[in-house]
């Protein structure tokens, strides 16, 4: 097979979706990979480092697009990669369909075959290929929550951890998985007080036993969230419901309830987010205010950490990107029911039903339904 990695175009998007490392091991397997020129160059991998792994360098997107059988990338195809997309190749990265019907739609005109990274389960239904970018996400959550509690940034004028005789901050993470378990690592770590929302009580009772004394777990609903607002300093969105769109749990009038200066980080932006006021930002203009509200809605946190992304990203795809090489999608999704959970998209079907069911589009399973 032919596997293509293009540059990534999407706005302030460093990581690139496969090392030479990872190259290396797919050209072991017999594939040829062709790599647009200097796409790894933002996460610190050369041209030459590709070509000595096994890549051809070519001079464009449109050569890659044109001679792979499967694109590997890391976002969702933007509006220019569109017409690059050729009916029946494989499209494998992370799509996030349900926060953007044209997105949808234009995939769909492509007729391609479009794997997201989101959805693949592994054989207990975890995220495996969500997990080491929700790990970057998690805990860049309170770095960037830090910085804009930081007057000059728009905040409060507060450090994390206070110091001797003047209390921390207080730190509100809704979500308790992934994403939200790493955040709280971080902010215990800075000496914040921190507060976990969750439904899950089996969840909850398990971080209650791993979590060092200034984490306590709250059962998420919306009383406790409006409770919690009235006091947090900062408020990271950890909500995650695998495929679909987030469910929106800070209305926006509850914003009247926060303290002017405090902030949000809306880790699921990139679905939607969990706060009605949220919106997607850029690395060069993260933040917003609404209602004295900082609001950090960055959709690729983990670009800016690129090369511990682009490295623990490939740790986590190769395996996959070797089983669709090696067998074709049909038969690796056959013989890999978690794998094929991620077909979303197929020959221009919508195959994931919480997509499908959420923009009110025709829903037609995959010929390879997981």
């Amino acid at each position: 097979m032919i596997i293509g990695i293009p540059k990534e175009v999407k706005t302030h998007e460093y990581r690139v979706s496969m090392t030479p490392a990872g190259v290396e091991e797919l050209t072991r397997h017999g594939h040829s990979v062709v790599v647009e020129t200097c796409a790894g160059a933002e996460s610190g991998l050369t041209d030459e480092e590709y070509v000595t792994a096994g890549a051809t360098i070519v001079s464009s997107a449109k050569d890659v697009f044109d001679r792979a059988d499967m694109i590997i990338k890391v976002k969702e195809p933007q509006a220019s990669e569109w017409p690059l997309m050729k009916e029946g190749q494989v499209m494998f990265t992370y799509f996030h369909f349900a926060a953007s019907r044209d997105l949808t739609e234009g995939c769909l005109k492509t007729k391609s075959v479009c794997i997201a990274y989101e959805t693949i389960q592994d054989a207990h239904g975890r995220l495996p290929l969500l997990t080491p970018m929700s790990e970057v996400a998690g805990k860049m959550s309170i770095q960037e929550g830090a910085k804009y509690l930081e007057k000059p940034m728009k905040g409060r004028g507060l450090l994390l951890g206070g110091v001797p005789g003047v209390e921390p901050a207080e730190i509100m993470i809704i979500g308790g998985g992934v994403v939200g378990t790493c955040a709280a690592k971080i902010a215990a770590g800075m000496g914040a007080h921190v507060y976990i929302l969750d439904i899950d009580l089996d969840r909850l009772r398990y971080l209650d036993d791993v979590m060092p004394d200034n984490v306590d777990t709250i059962y998420s609903n919306q009383y406790n969230i409006r409770k919690g607002l009235r006091t947090a300093d900062l408020v990271v969105g950890a909500v995650l419901i695998p495929g679909a769109r987030c469910p929106v749990l800070i209305r926006r009038e509850y914003l009247s309830l926060m303290k002017p200066g405090s902030v949000i980080v809306d880790v699921g932006v990139d679905q939607g987010g969990c706060c009605e006021t949220i919106r997607p930002t850029t690395h060069d203009d993260p933040v917003y205010v609404v209602d004295g509200v900082v609001h950090y809605g960055v959709a690729n946190m983990p670009g800016a950490c690129c090369r511990t992304s682009t490295i623990a990203l490939t740790n986590a795809t190769l395996p996959y990107a070797i089983q669709l090489a090696n067998l074709g999608y049909r038969k690796a999704c056959a013989a890999d029911r978690g794998l094929a959970k991620g077909v979303d998209m197929e020959l221009g079907k919508l195959t994931n039903k919480a997509v499908a069911d959420y923009f009110k589009m025709p829903h037609t399973p995959a010929s390879v339904a997981g």
